[in-house]
């Protein structure tokens, strides 16, 4: 099967060997995203911003692998603080409520830098007629 590595452009992405998406088949894989572009943070002390922006960005790595939101079936949701969960989900609800992926989140130490509160992964399976 033919591999199709999806670039975000982020400088980071060839320093640590990594790619935003991958699809194999009709799978795609998106790696942990974060409310960053460039070196600034998106949504400072903002979760809910946070979290919609990096929504925002795995869709467009997903449409550049010939995907959609609708093709996702997991996300995994990484937070810096639990508490602040119900405004990381109503970002979630907000691009999946009439898609109803399964999903995880789950209390993290830290992540990369002390400025990013959520990471989200996610995993799409495109359906045959697409692919």
């Amino acid at each position: 099967m033919q591999r199709l590595n999806i670039s975000s452009g982020a400088p980071w992405e060839a320093k640590v060997g990594y790619s935003r998406a991958v699809r194999i088949g009709n799978v795609v894989e998106v790696s942990g995203t974060v409310s960053q572009d460039g070196d600034k943070v998106i949504g400072i002390n903002d979760p809910y911003e946070q979290t919609k922006h990096a929504l925002a960005k795995i869709e467009a790595a997903l449409v550049k692998a010939g995907a959609s939101l609708h093709d996702v079936i997991r996300t995994r949701i990484y937070v810096t603080d639990i508490s602040q969960w119900e405004k990381i989900g109503r970002a979630h609800g907000e691009f999946f409520q009439a898609i109803r992926p399964a999903t995880t989140m789950v209390e993290v130490s830290k992540l990369i830098s002390p400025e990013l509160l959520v990471e989200i992964e996610a995993t799409a399976i495109v359906p045959s007629s697409k692919a």
